[in-house]
């Protein structure tokens, strides 16, 4: 059966991945930071009620021996890597003036390193197995219009974009297709933390830059849902995207027109 690994599977975006890629027929390796195991757990036992396997492994994406660990255990429990979702990703809410270097180079190490690591470990294993595959990381509409207030996820975002360029160049060659998903207003961890810096510094309730977000910038006039994000990464992940590669698909309900 065909597996893959979803990075940052513990929540949001990460779990509406795993658990739809289950839906499709892959055993899934989950991958989290230990702090997240609990999560990771749940995660694994919904993949199992449908029938699917499910491991776990820990890990800091941003560090080369934890990516290659696990590539290694998924390969030794599942039998082989067929697609790896860098989903895995952090940001901090500063402008240039606030942000100090070790938060900007945090934000570099997870959502930069992490996917290119994932990217090269992922992609060293596929070309081993000889039979292609997916790899597909996590960028973002700030990818292509990068938000001051948050200046380190947009640099890192802009990076993605080119890295997934580069390397669908570079191993096309071997029948291995890489792009990444840009999603855009989505209620996740990461969209409460954008709100719980705005309420301080604008003396606003909870949940007012998202709602404010979604009015004045989403052409659909809602949000996007992680199971929204995930249905593009079925789709990159199966049969019928064979022929895309270093592509940035924008879910966002229409706010960045590329």
């Amino acid at each position: 059966m065909p597996t893959a690994i979803v990075t940052g599977a513990s929540q949001g975006i990460g779990k509406a991945v795993a658990l739809r890629l289950a839906q499709d027929g892959f055993d899934i390796a989950l991958n989290d930071m230990a702090t997240s195991r609990a999560g990771l757990e749940s995660v694994g036992a919904e993949i199992i009620s449908l029938g699917r396997r499910a491991i776990i492994t820990t890990g800091d994406v941003s560090q080369e021996q934890d990516v290659q660990r696990i590539v290694d255990d998924a390969v030794a429990n599942l039998g082989e890597l067929n697609v790896m979702v860098a989903n895995a990703g952090i940001m901090r809410m500063a402008g240039l003036l606030e942000l100090t270097v070790e938060d900007f180079d945090r934000v570099q190490a997870v959502n930069v390193r992490g996917v290119f690591l994932c990217y090269q470990k992922a992609a060293a294993q596929m070309i081993k197995q000889g039979k292609g595959g997916r790899i597909i990381g996590a960028c973002s509409i700030s990818g292509y219009r990068p938000q001051p207030a948050a200046l380190a996820y947009g640099v890192s975002k802009f990076a993605v974009r080119g890295l997934t360029q580069a390397a669908a160049q570079d191993i096309a060659k071997h029948n291995i297709t890489v792009n990444a998903y840009c999603p855009g207003i989505v209620k996740t961890a990461m969209w409460d933390h954008i709100d719980s810096v705005f309420a301080k510094k604008l003396n606003v309730p909870p949940g007012f830059a998202f709602e404010k977000s979604v009015a004045e910038r989403s052409a659909m006039g809602k949000p996007s849902s992680p199971e929204d994000i995930a249905g593009c990464v079925s789709f990159l992940a199966g049969k019928d995207a064979a022929m895309i590669t270093g592509q940035s698909l924008i879910i966002d309900g229409g706010i960045q027109f590329s």
